[in-house]
């Protein structure tokens, strides 16, 4: 999404101030000054509401068209169920579904992604052993926008380890072993990248990037 702005920005910005353009002449034509004067400021109150409600809304439109993706479409291997991770086999340059979807200009990574919602329970992040290899799971706020927690090689580090997902709220006792992450407003989009050294290492990286998997927690005893 950002990147289409970007790329189509400039020339939907010239084609907004075209008309713009077009209805102060027509205005001028038919109006005179009184008329412009009540256009400007109608245009500049548009404006400021505008840039207002954009600015406020951006991070809610931005990661949700995220959970649309994953969830309606998924990233090349059919919808992604919510609570569930999914990881694409090829970078991004080598898929098309995610080339347009995540794409950050390299090619030394694996993405991973889905959409975490906790109403029904806390949740299980597990990682498997990464042999120093980098990997990151990033988790987003889906009201603000932000990143509220990394786990990775650069933040916990690459052993095996499962990190329990809950609400701030949730009572429960975190199990032995476990790290608990609190999730704000029960939901978060997580996006995951493991490294791939080249193409004879992708295949590896693939194997544990499909590890990197979400679980319901289990009942103690």
């Amino acid at each position: 999404m950002n990147r289409l702005i970007l790329k189509h920005g400039i020339p939907v910005t010239f084609v907004i101030l075209a008309i713009f353009a077009w209805v102060i002449y027509a205005r001028i034509a038919g109006g005179g000054v009184d008329a412009i004067i009540l256009l400007a400021a109608t245009a500049l109150s548009v404006w400021v509401l505008a840039v207002f409600v954009f600015i406020y809304f951006w991070p809610w439109i931005t990661v949700n068209g995220f959970r649309r993706i994953f969830v309606k479409h998924g990233l090349g291997g059919g919808p992604i169920p919510v609570n569930a991770l999914y990881a694409v086999p090829d970078s991004p340059s080598h898929s098309a579904s995610t080339s347009s979807v995540m794409a950050t200009g390299t090619d030394d990574v694996l993405y991973l992604g889905g959409w975490l919602d906790l109403k029904a329970g806390p949740r299980v992040l597990h990682v498997p052993e990464m042999n120093d290899r980098y990997y990151s799971v990033q988790f987003t706020d889906p009201s603000s926008g932000a990143n509220f927690a990394y786990v990775g090689k650069r933040t916990t580090g690459t052993a095996t380890h499962d990190f329990l997902l809950c609400e701030a709220e949730w009572s429960g006792a975190t199990p032995h072993g476990m790290t608990r992450i609190n999730v704000p407003h029960h939901a978060a989009l997580l996006i995951g990248r493991v490294f791939a050294d080249n193409e004879n290492d992708r295949r590896t990286a693939y194997t544990l990037a499909k590890q990197i998997q979400l679980t319901p927690l289990k009942p103690q005893a």
